[in-house]
C-alpha cells in the first residue's frame, strides 16, 4: 500500500476582522498566544480568542482611513527554540499581505508568545510598527544570546504589561524595551499596575491605548498625550510609564 504523504502545514490569514475597506492603506496582524515548545496545531477559536475583540475595534477605529485587520493563524503552537515557528509565520503574514495589498504599513500586535513573534519579526521590511502585550521573553542566560532587538530600529514599538503578570516576568519585557531604546528612541513601555498576564482588568484601557498607538503609527492620528510623553521621555520614566485607569474615555473615537 502506497504511503499518503503528510500535507505540509502552512500558516494563513483569516477572515478580515469587522467591515472591509473598499481600499486598504494599512494592516493590523492578530498574533495569538502559544506555548514555548509544541508541534501540535493550534485549535483555530481557542487560539485566537485572546485577539479578536481588539482585532475588531482596530477595525471599526481605522475603517475610514482603509484599515485591514487579520488574526495570523499558525502553523505549530509552539516556539520550538531556535525554530521560531510564531515568528516565521508572523513574517509571512506580512509577506502575505504585501502580496494581498501593495506596498502598505503593517503593524504587528501580539499576545504573549505572539508578542515575542511581533518583537522578533518587527524586522520585516513592511511593517513599520510593532505593539507587544504581556510579550513572553525567556529568561536571561549568560551561557545564551540575548532577544535581538537590533531588528526594531526604524520601527515604532509599544510594550503594555501587567504588573502581576504570573506567566511572562514584566521585569524581563522591561530590560528588553531597555535595550531597544538605546537603537530606537521609538520604543515605549507601559505597566497595567495590578493586572495580570491577559490584562482582562483593565482590558478597556488597554484596548483604547492600542487602538490610539496603531492609529498614530499606520494613519499619523495624533498620539494621546501619554504615548507622546512615553515615546519622548528617557528611559526608565518611558519604559514604566502607568496605564492610567479610565484611559480613553476622553479620547476621540
Amino acid at each position: 500500500m502506497a504511503h499518503q504523504a503528510t500535507p505540509v502545514r502552512r500558516a494563513r490569514l483569516g477572515r478580515a476582522l469587522g467591515p472591509e475597506p473598499t481600499a486598504v492603506s494599512g494592516v493590523v496582524l492578530l498574533l495569538p498566544g502559544g506555548d514555548e515548545e509544541s508541534a501540535r496545531r493550534p485549535s483555530p477559536m481557542l487560539a485566537t480568542a485572546s485577539v479578536r475583540a481588539l482585532g475588531r475595534r482596530l477595525a471599526r477605529a481605522g475603517r475610514e482611513e482603509g484599515l485591514a485587520a487579520h488574526v495570523v493563524h499558525y502553523r505549530y503552537r509552539g516556539w520550538n527554540g531556535s525554530a521560531a515557528h510564531l515568528a516565521e509565520d508572523a513574517s509571512w503574514a506580512a509577506d502575505e499581505a504585501v502580496r494581498r495589498y501593495g506596498d502598505v504599513p503593517v503593524c504587528l500586535v501580539g499576545l504573549g508568545m505572539g508578542g515575542r513573534a511581533a518583537l522578533r519579526a518587527g524586522g520585516h521590511e513592511a511593517v513599520n510598527s510593532v505593539l507587544a502585550m504581556a510579550p513572553w521573553l525567556p529568561e536571561e542566560d549568560v551561557a545564551a544570546s540575548p532577544e535581538p532587538v537590533k531588528q526594531l530600529a526604524g520601527r515604532r514599538v509599544l510594550i503594555v504589561h501587567g504588573t502581576n503578570d504570573e506567566r511572562t516576568d514584566p521585569e524581563l519585557s522591561f530590560r528588553l524595551a531597555a535595550r531597544a531604546k538605546k537603537a530606537n528612541r521609538d520604543v515605549c513601555r507601559f505597566e497595567v499596575h495590578s493586572d495580570g498576564h491577559g490584562l482582562h482588568q483593565y482590558r478597556s484601557e488597554v484596548h483604547a491605548l492600542a487602538e490610539d498607538f496603531v492609529m498614530g503609527v499606520l494613519f499619523g492620528r495624533s498620539f494621546s498625550r501619554p504615548v507622546e510623553d512615553a515615546l519622548a521621555a528617557p528611559p526608565p520614566l518611558g519604559l514604566r510609564m502607568p496605564l492610567a485607569a479610565g484611559f480613553g474615555k476622553s479620547l476621540r473615537r
